[in-house]
């Protein structure tokens, strides 16, 4: 088969195991978890057929008109170019990864059969926007992304956390992309096409005139998919849903899509610079604030999720220095170990045999009971941390790297106040990635909180999938910056030495810090009298401590009282901790200034509707309804009332008469 047909084939696949599963799942449960799973495994192997063969070279580009628009066409196209290549490579990996490892976590769960069918139709979106050549194509799938992503993260519907979550990601997620259609239509009325080859073609030949406010618009819609600041509050909030699902979201699908649309087209980003600066400043404060709020979480899932934020603020740093290499390589490395960290929680969650265990302040005694999530986290993490020789040294040095080169000056296709932004925030943000990562990895193992049940060794298709992932986690990064300029433009990929040594010098001193904060905190609760927490008029040590984290409060009574004794994130942010915890009342300002306003409109349109549309509607009908019923009365049935109405009529008019003709 030829190429462009393998690629077809890529997204297709899954879309039918979807399908199929759907209808299946009822009739023929038996098949449910082979056409999750063998689809997908297809389409990965295709995937890897088509990028061994499009090799880093010449692009597939193929196109057939769908159908006569009367203006801009809309064509069912495709472009497979390196990106493209490798990125699907990585997002049917997770998707394959994710579908084996819910076998064994969700096999008890009555709904696992259309939960399956999802993933599969998630999966096939996302390759959908990674091969589509043209842009409303794409759009379907970044659609469907957001209907999948709606019912994924609201599975567990009888909660109403994953109610709420759900809904909250679908409404922040289309409002970005309620401005980012405008955009589209607007670059596709400059440009007379939505195929990408003909936009980038058009920017090289200044075709676009209002570039600045077409990418304004696009950002919008960047910012809502890939969780970015101000758009970003939806994804912490989406850890309700099960955590193969949060794996999926977080390393290969839906956040990933708004950074590699951004890279697809950064050629249009580049014409004006006031978006190449926003892109900076929006990336920046992404970064540093998501790293700030996790060192301050206690759920472990929610401190991945803000991970994620800060781990794609660097790939959209890298695209407002506009280089789209260091962007991709980032987004394949942080794919493989964010996968890994989230399955890996799902294993520790699957352990204790309920999700209340997602809380590092409640974990104990888990390094022996979870090795395979040990050793294979504690990977994860140190990639994450950016250590070498671990993936996420070297792509997150090639992110550094590049902004250096704009700040010294030696490349002129980004602003050099883009450059300082974003190498400053990516220092800081990598010295609080190492100690949130540090914490993560002391209190979930090192940790003595109180033992859970054991639930049974976990299922050998949830362990196997993390060594998987482990591999790339470790090895990705140190042949990648050497063998993907090939298939990147050519852009050198090298760590720099000044970057180098500062990046892994902030991440060691963020790892030390936490850890000798963590020995102090942990000296020091040692000492605290066990009567302390006794003392409180409810007397369970576990509901005192959910209650004190609940309400941030630092004491009962006259009684001092830490949630977490041991937490050295309380310590390290200080004053920062609490609003950090809270994600910086983020959810509380866009309440005041979006969700009160909208609601106090409703109710005043719902007032208006009800008291004076209706009103009038009422007065208008009633009317006729009178004059019906004094008719209605009138018809007796009885002849004799008739005639004598007729005769008094008669009279009437003949007295009318009379008196006119007098008055004449």
């Amino acid at each position: 088969m030829t190429t462009t047909t393998l690629a077809v084939l890529v997204p297709l696949l899954p879309f039918l195991g979807a399908l199929a599963g759907l209808l299946l799942g009822r009739t023929a449960p038996g098949f449910v978890r082979p056409l999750a799973v063998l689809p997908t495994l297809a389409s990965l192997a295709l995937a890897a057929t088509v990028a061994w063969r499009q090799g880093g070279g010449q692009a597939v580009d193929a196109a057939t008109e769908l159908t006569p628009t009367g203006s801009v066409p809309v064509e069912l196209a495709l472009y497979v170019d390196g990106f493209a290549a490798l990125t699907a490579v990585l997002v049917t990996v997770v998707a394959a990864c994710v579908q084996i490892y819910s076998t064994g976590y969700l096999r008890d769960d009555p709904r696992y059969p259309s939960y399956a069918a999802l993933v599969s139709l998630f999966t096939s979106a996302m390759l959908l926007v990674v091969y589509s050549g043209d842009l409303m194509v794409l759009l379907v799938g970044w659609e469907v992304m957001g209907i999948c992503s709606y019912f994924l993260v609201g599975h567990y519907w009888e909660t109403p956390e994953a109610r709420a979550a759900s809904l909250k990601a679908f409404l922040v997620t289309k409002l970005g992309d309620v401005p980012f259609l405008i955009g589209l239509f607007a670059l596709a009325t400059d440009a007379g096409s939505f195929r990408v080859t003909r936009i980038l073609g058009a920017v090289a030949d200044g075709g676009i005139e209002h570039p600045t406010l077409i990418c304004l618009l696009l950002l919008a819609g960047v910012a809502g998919k890939s969780a970015q600041f101000p758009l970003h509050t939806w994804l912490p909030d989406a850890m309700a849903g099960p955590t193969p699902v949060s794996a999926l979201i977080h390393a290969a699908t839906m956040v990933a899509a708004g950074v590699y649309f951004v890279a697809r087209l950064l050629p249009l980003f580049e014409a004006s610079q006031a978006a190449m600066t926003v892109l900076a400043v929006m990336a920046a404060v992404t970064m540093t604030g998501s790293a700030l709020a996790a060192l301050a979480q206690d759920d472990i899932k929610r401190v991945l999720a803000y991970s994620t934020i800060g781990q794609l603020g660097y790939m959209t740093g890298a695209l407002a220095v506009a280089d789209r290499g260091a962007a991709v390589f980032h987004l394949l490395s942080h794919g493989a170990f964010k996968a890994l960290l989230f399955l890996a929680a799902g294993v520790i969650i699957h352990a204790a045999g309920t999700n209340s265990l997602a809380a590092m302040s409640r974990m104990g005694h888990l390094r022996d009971r979870v090795p395979d999530a040990y050793w294979t986290m504690t990977v994860a993490l140190l990639a994450l941390a950016a250590i070498p020789p671990f993936s996420g040294f070297f792509s997150k040095e090639a992110v550094l790297g590049v902004a250096e080169h704009v700040v010294t000056g030696h490349t002129e296709h980004a602003p050099a106040a883009a450059g300082w932004i974003v190498l400053l925030a990516g220092l800081v943000t990598a010295l609080l990635t190492a100690a949130y990562a540090t914490r993560l990895w002391l209190l979930a193992f090192r940790g003595e909180g109180p033992e859970a049940p054991d639930h049974g060794r976990q299922p050998l298709t949830m362990t196997a999938v993390l060594w998987v992932l482990a591999v790339p986690s470790l090895a990705l990064g140190g042949f990648a910056f050497r063998v993907l300029p090939d298939w990147f433009d050519g852009h050198d990929l090298t760590p720099t030495l000044t970057t180098s040594v500062l990046g892994t010098g902030v991440a060691l001193v963020g790892g030390i810090v936490t850890y000798a904060t963590w020995r102090h905190t942990t000296a020091h609760a040692a000492r605290v009298p066990l009567g302390a927490v006794a003392a409180h008029p409810e007397g369970d040590a576990g509901l005192v401590e959910a209650e004190a984290i609940a309400s941030h409060a630092p004491a009962y009574g006259d009684i001092a009282y830490a949630p977490d004794p041991s937490d050295p994130g309380r310590l390290l942010l200080g004053p920062l901790h609490r609003p950090a915890a809270a994600g910086f009342h983020l959810d509380a300002v866009y309440t005041a200034l979006f969700v009160r306003p909208v609601r106090a409109g409703a109710n005043l349109v719902r007032f208006l509707d009800r008291e004076v549309v209706e009103t009038y509607v009422r007065g208008a009908g009633a009317l006729p309804r009178w004059l019906g019923a004094a008719v209605r009365r009138a018809q007796t049935g009885n002849v004799q009332t008739y005639v004598s109405a007729l005769l008094a009529g008669t009279v009437v008019l003949a007295v009318a008469a009379v008196l006119v003709a007098t008055g004449a």
